[in-house]
């Protein structure tokens, strides 16, 4: 048999918003190594019985990799759950390259991420036509492990368009400094999500000038996020894709919506 490490995205916390693929792999799994500071205890309801789970928060990488060497070596297939999806923040690239290494198969099965999961509980829209049609993923300057040049809070912040920060509620003052180096007004809304969908969810609405007192006030440090930028609080503007003037392969346009729309767009 060939030993195969299959990376699982968990999702923000909640057990129900793991995708199917997810919850089948857990159930073939021989092995499931799992962070518990990071992962609800529930997503193992899919695990065998017979099979062996590792709590991965107290052991270095060098040890997780010792449990892929045993599945090269006994044709095992281990379960590597990470939180939300493995492709952002999640160390897989070098858990690739030790399988890699080990000639081990290897799958990613995305997951939800968190900034997906608070925009989700805010009700909000992190695209809107007219205000913002991007989407910027970071994390603030200066923490443990230091960002390559130009990826810069400030910079990215000239932007205006919306921001999803992970990983830097313990700095908060700083993070609202660099976002108004940046361009954005003090005004501009911010959502701040911790542990969104656990049972203990927080989700706070301010703005940049208000972000640091309101990360004191809740004492919020880990599993938090920002949603930042003019988009989480527009309003009236509309896709133009369900426009009854825009056509496609299954649509056709209306012939006057169709010329209202190009007067719009000129």
């Amino acid at each position: 048999m060939t030993g195969r490490v299959t990376f699982v995205g968990a999702g923000p916390g909640a057990a129900d918003l793991m995708t199917l693929r997810a919850a089948r792999r857990l159930a073939e799994a021989d092995v499931v190594v799992w962070a518990s500071s990071l992962v609800s205890a529930e997503v193992l309801d899919h695990v065998r019985p017979d099979a062996e789970v590792v709590d991965s928060a107290a052991v270095p990488l060098e040890a997780v990799v010792e449990i892929y060497r045993r599945a090269a070596a006994e044709g095992l297939h281990v379960v590597r759950l990470h939180s939300g999806d493995p492709s952002l923040w999640g160390a897989v690239a070098e858990q690739l390259d030790a399988c890699a290494g080990l000639d081990l198969a290897t799958e990613i099965v995305p997951g939800v991420s968190a900034f997906a999961a608070v925009a989700a509980a805010a009700g909000r829209e992190l695209t809107v036509p007219e205000v913002a049609q991007s989407v910027i993923l970071t994390r603030l300057e200066g923490g443990k492990t230091p960002m390559p040049a130009g990826e810069r809070i400030a910079d990215f912040a000239r932007h205006g368009t919306t921001m999803a920060v992970f990983l830097s509620a313990a700095r908060a003052k700083q993070l609202a400094e660099q976002l108004l180096a940046g361009g954005y007004a003090e005004e501009t809304p911010v959502v701040i999500g911790s542990r969104v969908s656990w049972p203990d969810e927080l989700l706070a609405w301010c703005t940049i000038g208000t972000l640091a007192e309101t990360v004191r006030a809740h004492k919020l440090w880990k599993h938090t996020l920002f949603l930042v930028g003019p988009a989480l609080a527009a309003h009236g503007t509309r896709s133009h894709l369900y426009h009854p003037g825009h056509f496609h392969g299954h649509r056709r346009a209306d012939r006057s919506a169709r010329d209202e729309l190009k007067a719009r767009r000129a």
